[in-house]
C-alpha cells in the first residue's frame, strides 16, 4: 500500500502564494509520475499540474496556473512540491496530490491520492 501526506493549504489574499507538499511512503518500486489536481465546488476535477519522474523530467500544466505555478520533486523523498504564486480567488478548490507508482517489478501502474487540503483565496 502507498500513502500520500499532503500540507500546505490554506487562505490567502488575491495574488498571494502558497506551497503545496506532498510526501509518498510505503511499498514503492519505482515512480511513474506524481501531481495535483483540484476540485472546486461544482466544478469537475481538473489536473493542475505533473511530473514525471527518470533522469529526464517533465512538467505539464494546466493553461490557467501556467507562469504562476510551479512544480519540483525531491526524488530521494518520493515528495512533490507545488509552489502557486500569485493566487486568484478562481484558484479556490480542494487540491489532491497524486503519485503513478509500480509496486514491484513486474507490477502494473497504479494511482494513489491524497486525502486534499484546501486552498482560498479571498479577493
Amino acid at each position: 500500500q502507498v500513502q500520500l501526506v499532503e500540507s500546505g493549504g490554506g487562505l490567502v489574499q488575491s495574488g498571494g502564494s502558497l506551497r503545496l507538499s506532498c510526501a509518498a511512503s510505503g511499498n514503492i518500486f519505482s515512480i511513474y509520475d506524481m501531481g495535483w489536481y483540484r476540485q472546486a465546488p461544482g466544478k469537475q476535477r481538473e489536473l493542475v499540474a505533473r511530473i514525471t519522474s527518470g533522469g529526464c523530467t517533465k512538467t505539464n500544466y494546466a493553461h490557467s496556473v501556467k507562469g504562476r505555478f510551479t512544480i519540483s520533486t525531491n526524488n530521494a523523498k518520493n515528495t512533490v512540491n507545488l509552489q502557486m504564486n500569485s493566487l486568484k480567488p478562481e484558484d479556490t478548490a480542494i487540491y489532491y496530490c497524486y503519485v503513478r507508482v509500480r509496486v514491484g517489478i513486474a507490477a502494473s501502474l497504479s494511482n494513489y491520492w491524497g486525502q486534499g487540503t484546501q486552498v482560498t483565496v479571498s479577493s
